[in-house]
C-alpha cells in the first residue's frame, strides 16, 4: 500500500501507535507498543521516522516500513520520557524525562551525546539553534 501524502500519528496508554490517512480518517497501520504507555510522538523533519517516547525509553520507527519493530532504541532515561523532538535538519534528537534529565542524541551515532540535569521532572523541551529550553513539573523554565 502507498503511504498517504498527509498522515496523522496517534498513540495512547492502550500501548498502540496508529497511522491515519488524514483526508479519509482511515487507520492504515497499527503498531503494538508493549513496553509501556506512549507519552509523546514526534516525526523527523524528513518524515522518514517516528519517535515514540515511553517509560523509560524512546523507540524510533520507520514510517515507510510495514515492520512493527523499531529501527533504533534509546534507553538511557530512568523514568517516563515526556518530551521528544528533532533539530530542524534531523541530525539531533532531544528528550526530557521525569527522571529530571534532558538528553541530546546524535541520530548518526549510538548513545546519548549530551545530558543536562534539572531540578525536577521535565515536561517539555524546545530546541533553539543555540539553546535548550525546558519546562518542569514545578512550573519553572530553564535555559541551557
Amino acid at each position: 500500500m502507498t503511504q498517504p501524502s498527509v498522515i496523522l500519528a496517534t498513540a495512547s496508554y492502550d500501548h498502540t501507535i496508529r497511522f491515519w490517512e488524514a483526508k479519509s480518517g482511515r487507520c492504515y497501520r497499527t503498531i503494538q507498543y508493549p513496553d509501556s504507555q506512549v507519552n509523546r510522538l514526534e516525526i523527523t523533519p524528513d518524515k522518514h521516522y517516528l519517535a515514540a517516547a515511553g517509560n523509560p525509553h524512546i523507540r524510533l520507527f520507520d514510517i515507510n516500513s510495514s515492520s512493527p519493530q523499531p529501527v533504533m532504541s534509546y534507553d538511557s532515561h530512568t523514568n517516563n520520557v515526556m518530551a521528544v523532538g528533532f533539530q530542524c535538519d534531523g541530525k539531533w534528537m532531544y528528550s526530557g524525562s521525569e527522571d529530571g534529565t534532558v538528553k541530546i542524541w546524535d541520530l548518526r551515532a549510538p548513545g546519548c551525546q549530551r545530558e543536562y540535569e534539572s531540578r525536577g521532572a521535565v515536561n517539555t523541551v524546545v530546541l533553539h539553534p543555540n539553546q535548550v529550553m525546558t519546562y518542569h513539573v514545578n512550573f519553572t523554565i530553564s535555559l541551557w
